[in-house]
């Protein structure tokens, strides 16, 4: 076994203090002291105020709800960290939305996720610890060791709770179907795939079809993320009117503002179960949404890669 650590460093830009102080307080460790500054003209400067040179440093910040000025800032606290001569810096992106643009799937567009991986490189990141990536094989465009880890444990003790019982699990397209099939797997549930079709990039989902019956039936709906509410709605409006009863739905991130949220209000969900991965106040105020902390895995997975020990055993389970 290897020998304790001093107390690991963690340090947040500004879309993630919340979840970082949550980190910390599991950990017995204060936030580390830093500022960052947001110039009238929209430039950023950071600063770390306090010394790290031969320290194993973590920077925590999801790249949500503000993405391009929440890129940005990581990229500077990796820079001023590197420059501060910390040993090393290890990005923590509960959500990285750029995980979108995974692929090239239309002529003359970038492959915004390699770009963005790219980017940390060059900075000077040594490790990336994210969860839910929008395709898993993103790790795969970092050449830095990437730990990829799953809400779905998390959220199915949650969905536990609510005591369903003939659960049907609904993914909203065949791409989210094996992760469906895990939750289904967990909760002990049917399941059923919808066909989905978006028409352009206006965020808007239409449901065409639905593989599984979803009929007189308790349903879960399943996704990584939703921005506009737009496939959720669908999605529960579509099976609705095949019968579904009561219908519930769990992501890992939650992006909504007000017209999403006004979206969820509208729709035939009764609830919806996030986690804190994104900081969203007025989510967190909607009657028909609970949240659930995935603070403490991120804690356990810094323990354990401060401490150089395997991480291996925070995978058993997951999808």
């Amino acid at each position: 076994m290897q020998p304790e650590q001093p107390p690991a460093k963690i340090f947040a830009g500004r879309s993630s203090r919340a979840f970082a102080e949550k980190i910390c307080s599991f950990l017995g460790v204060s936030l580390g002291d830093s500022e960052t500054i947001r110039f009238s003209e929209g430039t950023l400067f950071v600063k770390i105020k306090e010394p790290v040179r031969g320290e194993d440093v973590y920077v925590v910040q999801t790249i949500g709800r503000a993405p391009n000025d929440e890129f940005m800032e990581l990229q500077f606290y990796i820079d001023a960290l590197k420059r501060a001569s910390a040993n090393s810096v290890t990005a923590i992106m509960p959500y990285f939305a750029y995980a979108k643009g995974d692929k090239k799937d239309e002529p003359r567009v970038s492959i915004r996720a390699r770009v963005c991986a790219d980017n940390l490189e060059v900075a000077g990141v040594d490790r990336v610890i994210t969860m839910d990536l929008h395709s898993p094989q993103i790790q795969g465009f970092f050449r830095k060791p990437v730990d990829h880890f799953y809400a779905m444990q998390t959220l199915c003790d949650e969905v536990k709770k609510l005591g369903l019982d003939n659960l049907v699990v609904v993914s909203p397209d065949a791409g989210f179907t094996k992760d469906a099939r895990k939750y289904a797997k967990e909760l002990s549930a049917g399941i059923a795939v919808g066909e989905k079709v978006r028409r352009d990039h206006n965020e808007q989902a239409e449901m065409m079809d639905m593989i599984g019956d979803v009929t007189d039936r308790n349903a879960l709906i399943v996704d990584d993320f939703t921005i506009s509410c737009g496939t959720l709605a669908a999605t529960a409006d579509f099976i609705k009117g095949r019968g579904a009863k009561r219908i519930v739905a769990c992501v890992s991130h939650c992006v909504m503002g007000p017209e999403a949220l006004a979206r969820l209000t509208n729709s035939p969900i009764e609830l919806l179960l996030i986690t804190d991965t994104v900081e969203n106040p007025e989510a967190l105020e909607h009657p028909k949404i609970r949240m659930v902390s995935v603070a403490p895995m991120f804690s356990k997975a810094i323990h354990k890669i401060h401490n150089k020990e395997s991480i291996s055993e925070m995978f058993d389970g997951q999808p």
